[in-house]
């Protein structure tokens, strides 16, 4: 989602320099607020972050020169334009963080947090495209969901915005508490809890208690939104009562839950939701393919209920978004006697992210002659067990009746060891050349999913597939 453009200012130089107990020797007023300067657009407040590898003071010159408004530092830059503008602050980062716990004091906006193993991007998408259908909303960036994004994210606050919704992420315990109670969330939703980013602990007990600190912010009597469904909703629910939450709010298929999936009808381009939200029920189209966004999008309208927005015109906005480059884009490819269609779920994977693709690919329709094509890449941040959670996959491609599997990567040869001879394709050491050996097996009527950790370099598999192709569809 890109940044909105602002009639007002967002900080005025008073503001920023009370905000974070800086000095600035004149006036200013920023519409944005920046940590890039390759990224900087005009009016921004240019924040000049010391990372392990980069520091910000060495690009104050070139943020100026993308028409920075001024520049929050810790010491004097070695360049910059003559009277451009500093806020002097005595650490840049602490800065930021002032400066976004500012914001939140002065809003009035409902405020979601989103987090979970699976489906935060998607799903914090979908709500902010859902609640801008009745008032200005503002949400997270891209997947700014850290430290350093959510600071960034809630500093970008406008102060008349009606709702937030933000992204909160971890590879770590203790990451997700420190940046709820930064929020103050009002709703705090948890897509599910599932094997992912398991590198760094001890079980998946430990990942559900971890994702349950997004409760440590939450406004008192504030509303807690689970996945009825998963496994791990007792544990969260009793760990968002601990926190003070007012309303545990459940989605799912299950008969108790709260906002119910009653069902999903698939198209070419989406499909149908039919769903109940506390006891109403509503019908609305989605531009994203799968039971599981279905399923993302009745969280959706929980949270929309719980935020006392109109559920009706809320659902009726999802129908005109459709997902990002690498979340389930549909790319029409040209072969010899037609075409096939490619899945493209590049960004990222998992184990329930990864079987909930194999469920969409079942569910495609295919034309006479066609296949259904999986090309999977290394899971990673798997931990001890990564070894078992590639293989363990192929029992979920054969139940849904997928043609054949092509591989890469050392996890990924687990998979490509495990499956049954019909369904092995070819197995790659790595990424590259993988795209030369479909094109050369790809015929008239198949679809082909493409999926793997970002590390494991599936999307310029799909960028050799699809160059010189169609425009793609969002859907």
């Amino acid at each position: 989602m890109s940044r909105p453009c602002h009639t007002v200012p967002l900080w005025t130089s008073a503001e920023a320099a009370s905000a974070t107990g800086g000095r600035t020797p004149r006036s200013w007023s920023a519409t944005g607020v920046s940590i890039d300067s390759r990224s900087v657009e005009a009016g921004d407040l240019f924040v000049a972050l010391a990372g392990p590898n980069h520091d910000g003071h060495d690009f104050v010159h070139a943020a100026f020169e993308r028409e920075a408004v001024a520049a929050m530092v810790s010491r004097e830059p070695e360049a910059r334009p003559e009277g451009a503008p500093l806020l002097l602050v005595v650490d840049t980062f602490e800065g930021l963080r002032t400066l976004a716990g500012r914001a939140r004091e002065r809003s009035a906006a409902h405020l979601v947090a989103i987090t979970g193993s699976v489906g935060k991007t998607g799903t914090k998408e979908m709500l902010a495209c859902a609640l801008a259908s009745c008032g200005a909303t503002h949400a997270s960036a891209g997947n700014l969901n850290n430290h350093i994004g959510v600071p960034l994210s809630l500093a970008r606050l406008p102060q008349g915005a009606a709702y937030g919704v933000f992204e909160v992420g971890m590879n770590h315990p203790g990451e997700i508490g420190p940046l709820s109670r930064l929020l103050r969330p009002h709703t705090a939703l948890i897509t599910t809890i599932a094997a992912v980013h398991t590198e760094f602990f001890s079980g998946i007990d430990a990942v559900a208690d971890a994702k349950a600190e997004i409760f440590e912010g939450l406004e008192a009597g504030g509303t807690a939104v689970l996945n009825r469904d998963n496994a791990y909703f007792d544990r969260l629910a009793a760990a968002a009562r601990r926190a003070g939450a007012g309303r545990i709010v459940s989605f799912g298929e299950s008969g108790n839950a709260d906002a119910r999936l009653l069902e999903w009808k698939p198209a070419a381009s989406g499909g149908t939701v039919t769903a109940a939200i506390d006891g109403a029920e509503v019908s609305y189209e989605i531009a994203y393919t799968g039971r599981h966004w279905a399923l993302n999008s009745v969280a959706v309208l929980a949270c929309v209920h719980a935020a006392g927005a109109p559920v009706e015109q809320t659902a009726r906005a999802l129908r005109t978004l459709g997902p990002g480059a690498g979340r389930g884009v549909r790319h029409r490819i040209p072969v010899e006697g037609g075409h096939c269609e490619l899945i493209d779920e590049s960004y990222n994977a998992s184990p329930a992210a990864v079987r909930a693709a194999i469920a969409t690919l079942a569910e495609t329709p295919l034309a006479p002659g066609g296949r259904r094509l999986a090309v999977l890449g290394d899971m990673l941040e798997l931990g001890e067990e990564a070894e078992r959670w590639h293989a363990a996959l192929a029992g979920d491609l054969e139940a849904a009746g997928i043609d054949l599997v092509f591989t890469a990567g050392p996890l990924m040869a687990h998979l490509h060891s495990a499956l049954d001879a019909p369904r092995r394709g070819t197995h790659a050491p790595h990424s590259e050349g993988l795209a030369d050996i479909l094109s050369a097996q790809l015929r008239a009527g198949d679809v082909i999913l493409v999926k793997g950790s970002l590390g494991s370099r599936m999307g310029p598999v799909v960028r050799r597939l699809t160059a010189g192709a169609p425009a793609a569809r969002r859907s």
